[in-house]
């Protein structure tokens, strides 16, 4: 932790701290256990210790990862092969497809490797997978935690990277070895740690958490207080005690009049300014840590500043795809070419992911988008019941591409583009 923390505070231009470094090999007991009570993590201005397990105890930074986590693990990917600078076709047959696809290793599904490695990048601006070779193929990929890897650019500018094993061991492997997925680099050899950047506003967050939580187990909520004019007698305390106790606390009794004695008066306690500015100390952290990660805070459930109807949760989501998801699955695709594929095909597979996959939930969205490729001639009947998952049309129809409306054959002038619409969609 002392490390890691040293490093930070040479980044901020501080003084290392002594106090907080401690020797693994050769600790005492007091320090074992602080160091396993903070978990390495590295401590923020705020007090909290903030590490990867701490931070996704925040709901906003637990919410991105795992949407854009579980995004990336979602949509599609393939290999295609391509045959002319015009043809394009998944490259059945080749292992590297069955990687992707199927079984990347022997016990995650492709979803799930996706999801961890994604959600490594997102935290730790790397991830990282040791390939496993037969000849220049590869046929299984082992992810590793970016905490056990080290990464060094040598002086014929490759790319050396040692991992840290169980037991205490080191493995170094050389680039042609490694699935590396960087993120936003300043060096171009390693991508900057997200978690790092963001400690501070998570260390906030955590705090904020921490002191509600305190607030609920010790604090007392006053909606209001009683007032006498002069001193309650013993009798009527224990009647109002008695009568708030069984008649006015709980769910069931919300709302019922409470029956005063002695001249006794009521009055409300309204939430002081302090308890607001918290509240709204909390909002803010979720929309801070959205901007870390590029979420729109609707997707956090913060609608308070953003409109619930129309284009503009619409035009959110369409921006959170383009500004955020493009980005990422570039990553991917030409990281995937760079490391997985062997230089001699690269001139002829590619790797892609189809953000099409997004439009699954939307059914009105996806066959508007067949019905005008029907419309225009981009697709035929049999293509877009493929992408349906369906089988092609049993009269042997499917593969004809219709004629534009605006060409020789198609809608004559003055004709909406209504009847067209629905005739294509009726002929899938």
């Amino acid at each position: 932790m002392g490390y890691l923390k040293n490093l930070l505070n040479a980044a901020l231009g501080q003084k290392p701290q002594a106090s907080t470094t401690y020797d693994l090999s050769n600790m005492t007991h007091d320090e074992a256990r602080e160091f396993l009570r903070v978990g390495g993590a590295v401590e923020t201005a705020s007090g909290a210790h903030v590490g990867e397990t701490s931070a996704m105890r925040v709901a906003a930074a637990w919410r991105s990862v795992n949407i854009i986590s579980g995004v990336m693990g979602s949509l599609p990917i393939d290999l295609i092969r391509r045959e002319s600078e015009g043809v394009r076709r998944p490259a059945a047959g080749h292992p590297l497809r069955r990687v992707l696809t199927v079984k990347p290793n022997q016990w995650q599904t492709p979803n799930e490797f996706r999801r961890m490695m994604q959600a490594h990048l997102l935290l730790r601006g790397n991830a990282y997978a040791m390939k496993v070779m037969g000849g220049d193929r590869v046929l299984a990929l082992i992810p590793l935690h970016p905490d056990r890897v080290g990464v060094e650019q040598l002086d014929d500018y490759t790319i050396e990277y040692k991992v840290s094993l169980k037991g205490g061991r080191y493995l170094t492997l050389q680039q042609k070895d490694m699935f590396h997925l960087r993120g936003m680099s300043l060096d171009g050899v390693k991508g900057l740690s997200v978690l790092s950047h963001m400690r501070e506003s998570l260390g906030i967050a955590l705090q904020a958490e921490r002191t509600s939580a305190r607030l609920m187990k010790n604090g007392q909520f006053v909606g209001g207080v009683l007032s006498h004019p002069q001193t309650l007698s013993p009798e009527a305390h224990g009647r109002l005690k008695a009568s708030i106790d069984e008649k006015h606390s709980g769910a069931d009794n919300a709302g019922k009049m409470l029956l005063l004695e002695e001249g006794m008066g009521f009055s409300a306690v309204s939430m002081t300014a302090t308890d607001l500015q918290f509240l709204e100390q909390r909002d803010f952290q979720r929309y801070d840590i959205a901007m870390f990660f590029g979420v729109p805070p609707h997707m956090l459930g913060a609608t308070e500043k953003t409109t619930s109807w129309g284009s503009g949760i619409e035009q959110q989501g369409i921006g959170f795809v383009t500004y955020t998801l493009n980005d990422w699955i570039k990553i991917w695709e030409e990281a995937c070419k760079r490391d997985l594929i062997a230089e001699r095909e690269w001139d002829t597979l590619d790797v892609r992911v189809y953000t099409q996959g997004l439009m699954r939930g939307d059914a009105k969205a996806r066959w508007e988008a067949h019905t005008k490729g029907l419309q225009w001639g981009v697709i035929s009947p049999d293509e877009v019941r493929a992408l349906e998952d369906m089988n092609p049309r049993p009269d042997g129809l499917g593969g004809v591409y219709y004629d534009p409306p605006n060409t020789a054959g198609g809608a004559t002038e003055g004709e909406g583009d209504e009847p067209q619409e629905t005739s294509a969609a009726a002929s899938v």
